[in-house]
């Protein structure tokens, strides 16, 4: 246990360090940390750590899911539906069969294990490639989908996973079958994600304490997938339904005081979730080498390559034409939404990153078939699984960046940013305009003392001075120096405070409420601050 114990705090101190590697080399942190895990796992005395799959099915991937369906919009991802389900559910399953095929005829495995090694690595990772896309300025309908795909898209490969896992178990299959269990899991896993979405936002309002409510909110997930995937579903199709539930309602039910504190309590969480399962994953490769001695080194390369080829060729293949035909085929869709570039579906199809989920489903593959025989080509699975994550993640996660500029797409990013800070301050500008005139008649026919409406107009005034006037580069400059010049002030105040405590002429419970004030006011600036750079 002592042994274990000290891992963890290895782990999270390479989280750190790889951490503020990755600022300074502005590489993604998801490559480091593998690398990372990698080259822990092959130091001397360092014992073996195995990621159990359940940990990533069952512990990791709820919240992770639901974090990201809370963070995501429901208007956007609604109006952004058809090329998401194109890509987290035909994608999938044309990726599949893709790569099923190819390792039937050009390596002769058997048509069922094709097929459950086609639905481990088709879908692409949730985190790994929104993290690297992010600090990339793209256009944020490439992320809406993006972030579609990769909440929804391990619904569908689980299933596939579990269909083909079971013909392989029981020796037979049926698709009419198949296909009517996949549409009622679907819609089963909505209404109940739903529900529990329904029920989490009403306990919190009752509870009305921060702490309570955030102990729900991490309960909420759990509840939303355990039981789905209990009786034979996915649990992430509910675990979605749940958490875009809850962006969308819970704003006007959850207080002020929750909203806070939870960002940065779901900050850390998935920070640390996202960091500790990287570095695992690259902890493998001392276990798969260990096997890797006992198995033909050179069916284990072809293998791989055979299917990270077809991962890639696949994902181009289905992206242009799920992207231009609809458009071809429907004048109303091309009215509505007309024909992106095509370098936008090629960032896209060069996105596809696979992560821990395929690894996960990997390792929880059965050693032995119901008569007690080894589970066929069990090894090769892994091994595969394990090749395809790496070389997608380090390949594309480094060359990314560069086909981005190239590609130009990073600068339409740039332009969309700008017009939605003035979006932004125009919408502040009316928020502030309608709660003026909400105070001429809150304070209509009361009797209000003078003092007290001259400090609720000064409060107004003050927060319509601090937004800009315009977004040119001078008036940039200008809020730049403000900005740190405001923080500088802050600072002054914070350090006289602890000086007038160290003389005894204030308490800790003064100096607390003092300096939360402070910080509020300076993660406001940090709100407010726009980063976009110079125009």
């Amino acid at each position: 246990m002592e042994a274990k114990f000290q891992i963890f705090i290895i782990l999270l101190a390479v989280l750190a360090g790889v951490a503020l590697a990755a600022r300074r080399f502005n590489i993604a942190p998801a490559i480091l940390l593998m690398l990372a895990g990698v080259g822990l796992a092959f130091v001397p005395g360092m014992p073996q750590v195995e990621l159990p799959p359940e940990l990533v099915l069952l512990m990791v991937l709820p919240p992770l899911i639901y974090s990201a369906s809370v963070a995501m919009s429901w208007r956007e991802f609604r109006k952004n539906l058809r090329p998401i389900v194109l890509l987290a559910v035909g994608a999938v399953i044309f990726t599949a069969a893709m790569v099923a095929a190819a390792t039937h005829y050009m390596i002769g495995l058997p048509w069922t294990i094709a097929f459950l090694l086609g639905a481990i690595v088709a879908p692409p990772d949730v985190v790994a490639p929104l993290a690297i896309a992010r600090r990339l300025n793209m256009p944020r309908r490439l992320l809406v989908i993006l972030e579609g795909e990769g909440l929804a898209n391990d619904a569908t490969a689980l299933i596939l996973y579990r269909f083909a896992l079971a013909a392989i178990m029981v020796g037979h299959f049926s698709l009419p079958l198949a296909a009517g269990e996949f549409l009622l899991i679907v819609a089963s896993e909505i209404a109940f994600g739903i529900g529990v979405g329904w029920l989490s936002l009403r306990f919190r309002k009752w509870s009305g304490d921060p702490q309570v409510e955030l102990t729900l909110s991490l309960i909420t997930p759990y509840v939303s997938y355990w039981l789905p995937e209990h009786v034979g579903g996915s649990g992430v199709i509910a675990t979605v339904a749940c958490g875009l539930y809850v962006s969308w309602n819970g704003p006007l039910l959850i207080s002020s005081a929750t909203r806070l504190q939870g960002i940065f309590f779901w900050d850390l969480v998935i920070y640390l979730i996202e960091g500790v399962l990287f570095l695992l994953t690259g902890f493998q490769m001392r276990a798969l080498y260990e096997k890797s001695k006992a198995f033909p080194l050179d069916d284990i390369l072809i293998a791989t390559a055979v299917v990270l080829v077809i991962v890639v060729i696949a994902r181009f293949a289905w992206l242009y034409p799920a992207t231009y035909l609809p458009r071809m085929l429907s004048k109303s869709l091309r009215q509505r939404d007309p024909s992106p570039p095509w370098q936008w579906p090629f960032v896209l199809a060069f996105t596809g990153v696979r992560g821990a989920v395929s690894l996960a489903a990997a390792l929880a593959l059965p050693f032995t078939l119901p008569d007690g025989e080894a589970f066929p080509y069990r090894d090769l699975i892994l091994f595969v699984a394990f090749g395809v994550i790496f070389v997608t993640l380090i390949g594309i996660g480094l060359t990314l960046p560069p086909v981005v500029r190239w590609l130009g797409v990073a600068q339409a990013g740039r332009n969309e940013h700008v017009a939605e800070h003035e979006a932004e301050i125009a919408a502040r500008r009316q928020a502030l305009d309608a709660a003026l005139k909400s105070l001429e008649a809150m304070t209509a026919g009361q009797e209000v003392s003078g003092e007290v409406m001259r400090l609720l107009r000064a409060r107004h005034e003050i927060r319509v001075n601090q937004l800009p006037d315009s977004l040119d580069p001078a008036h940039h400059d200008v809020s730049a120096a403000g900005t740190a010049l405001t923080r500088d002030l802050i600072a002054a105040e914070r350090k006289f405070i602890h000086n007038l405590l160290r003389d005894g002429q204030i308490t800790d419970e003064t100096r607390r409420r003092i300096e939360r004030d402070l910080d509020l006011e300076e993660a406001s600036l940090a709100n407010r601050e726009y980063r976009g750079g110079p125009l």
